[in-house]
């Protein structure tokens, strides 16, 4: 068997225990070894395909390391819109009580809700910016 044909095999071995287990970083050292069969195509020695292997693949790792560092961190679920559709949506406060809670009506069903930390609470219409548990935390617009 060809050294490339073993090359794109563990490509695609990496490729499929990325799908497997959900992982970003295989994808990266499959980058490595098909630039490693691209070497065996073009008459790279055995010692020069593994180099380029290495080489290709640690930097795509370290360029995604280095990706994710730099990204913000994601919000936690419960505030997160990737997770929960209900963030950003709008309620209707018409009164609060004294512990700082009010009951409004959200899809079709009776929420408690209460405002976030540190503001007033006001009257008049909100938007959703936490759901813990069946509470919504809500903030003026």
């Amino acid at each position: 068997m060809a050294q490339s044909s073993i090359w794109w095999l563990l490509a695609g071995a990496a490729v499929a225990v990325e799908l497997m287990t959900g992982t970003f970083y295989l994808l990266m050292v499959a980058i490595g070894l098909a630039a490693a069969a691209l070497g065996a195509h073009a008459g790279a020695s055995s010692a020069g395909q593994m180099v380029i292997a290495a080489l290709v693949g640690g930097g795509a790792v370290l360029m995604w390391r280095n990706i994710k560092a730099k990204a913000p961190p994601s919000a936690p679920a419960s505030a997160n819109r990737d997770v929960n559709l209900d963030i950003g949506g709008s309620v209707q406060v018409d009164s609060w009580r004294a512990d700082g809670t009010s009951t409004v009506s959200y899809r079709g069903a009776n929420w408690q809700v209460s405002h976030t930390a540190g503001t007033v609470p006001t009257f008049g219409a909100h938007r959703i910016v936490e759901v813990i548990g069946s509470r919504l935390v809500v903030e003026k617009i």
